[in-house]
């Protein structure tokens, strides 16, 4: 409560030097924290206090008239001192204010042209797929209604077929890697690779998979984005082996040099019965 103290410091400064360093020190306090009129008030409250000091206990070195003139001076000074502060502090609230909201908004924009840019992109794609799609299905048309055609036609039709069908996939896998946000991160924000193996492995063998590591891979470590899919790869392996092998050990073997292939085998013995159908959701 800066104006109630430096109001008190100052009515006892009319009657003592000894309240002359509370009274100035609370007129910046007040300028610093409160607008210029209730300060400029404080400020006119300490002049006349101290105008009555020097009446009171006048010094008999400078003259009354002088005492009055350095009295406004100070005050006025502590006044502009107070005040300067306040404004500069009131400025870098208000850009750190803009900077906020500057920066807010320009995230806002980045979002919106992301989600142009998806849309734009799943039209293309959109209108990319329906073309391959369509081609492929006429000459699956062709193989449906003309078994009799010769072995050379059927063959060529059947390659068309797969060919559409493989770049239908490739294209259908771009799109969603541009559209889905954070598709490859886990549950804990962080996008797993082959530098997250081990706790791969140690997940499978803590519920009693066994599992035999085989790494030929040179010391550098690949690309992330080869990482991530090497990653996804021996994931779905293991996946695989637990529900069509249960209880069988499994051999993963990962070979690979810089600028080559990168090679992953994963191997287990039958089991010595049929297992159960899949739920139509991995690979195997």
């Amino acid at each position: 409560r800066p104006i109630g103290g430096t109001i008190a410091a100052t009515v006892l400064a009319a009657f003592t030097p000894i309240a002359t360093p509370a009274a100035t020190a609370g007129v910046v306090q007040v300028a610093q924290h409160r607008r210029l009129p209730p300060a400029a008030a404080v400020a006119a409250l300490g002049v006349a206090a101290h105008a009555v000091q020097g009446l009171v206990d006048p010094n008999p070195a400078i003259s009354y008239e002088w005492w009055l003139l350095l009295d406004v001076a100070v005050y006025g000074a502590l006044l502009g001192w107070g005040a300067l502060t306040r404004s500069r502090r009131e400025l870098l609230a208000s850009l750190r204010e803009r900077a906020h909201r500057a920066e807010a908004e320009q995230g806002r924009r980045v979002a919106e042209a992301r989600a142009a840019e998806r849309r734009e992109l799943a039209r293309e794609m959109h209108d990319v797929l329906a073309h391959r799609l369509s081609l492929v299905s006429t000459y699956a048309g062709a193989l449906e209604y003309r078994p009799d055609a010769p072995p050379e036609q059927l063959a060529t039709a059947a390659g068309i077929v797969r060919q559409g069908i493989h770049e239908a996939l490739d294209e259908l896998r771009q799109v969603i890697g541009l559209l889905r946000e954070n598709d490859t991160a886990d549950d804990d924000g962080f996008v797993p690779t082959l530098a997250d193996l081990p706790r791969l492995l140690e997940e499978a063998r803590r519920v009693g998979q066994s599992i035999r590591l085989v790494d030929e891979r040179a010391e550098a470590a690949p690309p992330v984005s080869i990482g991530r899919t090497a990653f996804r790869v021996l994931q779905e392996g293991l996946t695989n082996a637990r529900k069509h092998a249960p209880g069988l050990p499994v051999e993963a073997v990962l070979r690979g040099e810089p600028g080559g292939r990168l090679l992953i085998e994963l191997r287990n013995p039958l089991p010595p019965v049929p297992a159960g159908n899949g739920s139509g959701s991995g690979l195997g």
